[in-house]
């Protein structure tokens, strides 16, 4: 697959060329026939090489010929999914086409931008038609782009809170009925002379070495799990520190308040009636 694009278009689109250089107003018609490869094709045909100035053809093995004069990053060229795949780009002077896709990079909101360009395509030419205007995210937001990955986020994301729900429930009632259990226990560690401050920071910490098991293997199960799901990300990390972080410290203190009630109550009940507990 190959593009005719102009000069500014890597600028435009942001595609940074990683060597040799980009095309210029000097690729003209009469120069020498120049094409810009990416990073995959570099790989698959000149792997180990330099390819800047090598040479292929667009229809056969006897040319015409044109020479690689730079290699550009790896983009997505039909669907976000797609594989890497090899792609170049040869000067639009060099290979007219007459349909044109114009791309226009502004600080101006896209819905007045739209109206000035319209007008300036109609004043070159009132005759020419003008298909479709759209904005990069409207172009990005169908069937081919973003939805299917929004579709995918969205359920993931409703049975992640789902599961997040149900892990914070389940903690906090596991861990708050084997602290209850312990009554009989607590009001014989107070009838023996502790104080509450000692049942409290005993069942913290406790449950803080709970936490801290939990979290560890989670934490570590979650990196590995997500390692198989990077390729189905587009534009974010697998690894994304603010996620881990909250949803570890919200375990952590579900798990850490479980503790703290039931000992709180603890500490409020008379040791004689601990002691007589079943």
């Amino acid at each position: 697959m190959f593009n005719s694009v102009d000069a500014p278009y890597f600028e435009t689109l942001r595609i940074r060329v990683l060597l040799g250089r980009a095309f210029t107003d000097a690729d003209s018609e009469t120069s020498p026939r120049v094409a810009i490869i990416n990073e995959t094709m570099a790989r698959h045909f000149w792997p180990g090489e330099d390819p800047i100035g090598k040479r292929f053809s667009l229809t056969s093995g006897v040319g015409p010929f044109v020479e690689i004069v730079g290699v550009a990053r790896d983009g997505k060229y039909r669907v976000l999914a797609e594989d890497p795949q090899p792609y170049f780009y040869v000067p639009l002077t060099q290979h007219f086409t007459a349909q044109r896709t114009l791309q226009i990079r502004s600080t101006m909101p896209p819905e007045s931008l739209a109206a000035i360009v319209q007008h300036e395509i109609q004043a070159l030419d009132a005759n020419d038609p003008i298909e479709e205007i759209q904005t990069m995210k409207e172009s990005l937001g169908g069937a081919l782009g973003y939805f299917i990955y929004r579709l995918g986020a969205s359920l993931a994301a409703a049975m992640g809170l789902l599961g997040l729900l149900l892990a914070v429930v389940g903690v906090y009632g596991v861990v708050s009925y084997a602290a209850a259990q312990r009554t009989q226990e607590l009001g014989i560690r107070m009838a023996l002379g502790a104080s509450p401050s000692q049942i409290l920071t005993l069942l913290l910490r406790q449950g803080a070495q709970l936490v801290a098991a939990g979290l560890l293997f989670g934490l570590a199960s979650a990196w590995l799990l997500t390692r198989a799901m990077s390729h189905m990300l587009v534009g974010v990390s697998p690894s994304d520190p603010v996620t881990y972080i909250s949803v570890a410290a919200l375990l952590s203190f579900i798990t850490l308040l479980a503790c703290w009630i039931p000992a709180r109550r603890a500490m409020r009940v008379d040791p004689m009636v601990a002691l007589r507990y079943e």
